[in-house]
């Protein structure tokens, strides 16, 4: 399997109203869950591209991060389910980052068959805040196929928590994102 890789930074924040500005800024791709919930680890993460390292820190009131975007699988989407990733306990960051692009990859693309969009973000350096390791982005054609579709055979639930309970700290690593893409581009373009 090629994967397709490039580096970027991401500003992950809670600050909804400056989502545009920092989007405007970093010229890149904008994720936003505008759901009303204090059980997000953030309402928004904007990626692109940025050599102003004291702006990042200022306007990543969650964290701000130097990340490498991995694409597994390049597709369209209307909405994606952003997963926060911290290492396993047992593993390096590097060790778990290798399990997570050579093993999990190829595994997510089977057992997630309807998804149409899988990249990940791998964490090269925290700028600030929250230390995670890595985003997934799990992108698929509705809101309602992320929810009811999002595996492809009934044991796929199981498979995939085992796996990714092999390289990631599950206790740690908080709760998706739903994105939808309409949101996020309202955000984005205000």
């Amino acid at each position: 399997m090629t994967i397709a890789s490039e580096m970027e930074v991401a500003v992950a924040t809670n600050d909804l109203d400056s989502i545009e500005a920092i989007h405007a800024r970093l010229n890149g791709r904008c994720y936003v869950d505008d759901r009303d919930t204090d059980r997000l680890p953030f309402r928004a993460l904007v990626t692109g591209s940025c050599d102003d390292i004291d702006y990042l820190r200022s306007v990543g009131d969650v964290g701000s991060y130097l990340i490498c975007r991995r694409t597994i699988k390049a597709g369209s989407w209307e909405a994606i389910g952003l997963f926060p990733m911290v290492h396993h306990p047992e593993l390096t960051h590097r060790d778990s980052d290798d399990h997570w692009r050579d093993r999990h990859a190829p595994l997510a693309l089977i057992q997630h068959g309807v998804m149409t969009h899988y990249h990940q973000l791998s964490v090269v350096q925290t700028l600030s805040g929250a230390e995670y390791d890595g985003f997934a982005l799990c992108g698929f054609a509705s809101v309602q196929d992320l929810r009811e579709k999002f595996f492809t055979e009934p044991g796929g639930s199981q498979i995939i928590a085992e796996d990714v309970a092999q390289f990631a700290d599950t206790k740690r690593s908080p709760r998706r994102l739903v994105i939808d893409r309409a949101t996020s581009e309202r955000f984005a373009n205000g």
